[in-house]
């Protein structure tokens, strides 16, 4: 439900927003980071809000996480709307700066999900579309969330917004088609997706990307397609993005039910 939530939100033209304090409010910070290089998205259709603002990355503040006002403050700051999803993770369950995010977020017609690995204040619910409680019973340190709930955490974000990805056609199979190629360790990883999905050489894979103006994805279409890159990025646009419906490839095969 969660990644339909944000699948939706994404063709919408809304965000996912993330709101945590501590350990919670880094990996929401650290998977949005996450997402432009490896799906070629804006820098806004993913954010991080941590309790304490961006210093609270390198150095804890504790005590910003008990500030209720704060939370609700920094969704009015990021102009949380209808279109987007308020996706709150506390792993406590009920952190006061979480809390004012989601009841603020969810006042403002956002749709809001809460990430938590214990069981949440009944009311805090009341709140919410969606609760993810990943249960993963007492830290090895007592109350170091960073252990267990934050393994937990960084789990479920990469499920969520990966999963919602692929389905918005971020994805070709398994491959990251909509990779920038903007550093040397990128060029080499576009390259070696051109040359599998096309069948061709590198240098082949490597003047397509070039001709794309660096888009993977647009490259792949010009090369099994035999067209220019605007016709290329046409037959994407009316795709809706998905690399196997702009080429003329049937969708990948469902697999059967378990028995």
């Amino acid at each position: 439900m969660a990644i339909e939530l944000v699948e939706h939100a994404f063709r919408s033209g809304g965000r996912l927003i993330y709101a945590g304090a501590g350990t919670s409010g880094r990996l929401g910070i650290l998977d949005a980071a996450e997402c432009p290089p490896t799906f070629g998205t804006d820098s806004e259709l993913v954010q991080g809000i941590i309790a304490g603002g961006l210093q609270a990355l390198v150095r804890s503040l504790e005590g910003a996480e008990d500030d209720f006002d704060a939370g609700a403050a920094a969704v009015d700051g990021r102009e949380v709307g209808a279109a987007d999803v308020l996706f709150g993770i506390a792993a406590s369950g009920g952190t006061p700066f979480v809390r004012g995010a989601l009841t603020r977020a969810a006042s403002r017609g956002a749709k809001t999900v809460l990430l938590a690995a214990t069981d949440p204040p009944p009311d805090l619910l009341l709140n919410v579309d969606v609760a993810i409680l990943p249960k993963v019973g007492p830290e090895v340190l007592t109350g170091s969330t960073r252990l267990k709930a934050g393994t937990a955490t960084k789990l479920v974000l990469n499920m969520v917004t990966t999963g919602a990805m692929i389905r918005w056609g971020r994805a070709y199979g398994n491959l990251m088609v909509d990779l920038r190629a903007s550093s040397a360790k990128l060029h080499d990883r576009g390259e070696r997706i051109v040359m599998e999905v096309c069948d061709v050489e590198r240098e082949a894979a490597r003047h397509a990307i070039e001709e794309a103006g660096g888009f993977v994805k647009t490259a792949i279409v010009m090369l099994k397609r035999r067209v220019s890159r605007a016709e290329a990025e046409r037959l994407l646009a009316e795709a809706g993005g998905y690399a196997r419906r702009a080429v003329g490839e049937p969708p990948p095969p469902v697999p059967p039910p378990r028995a």
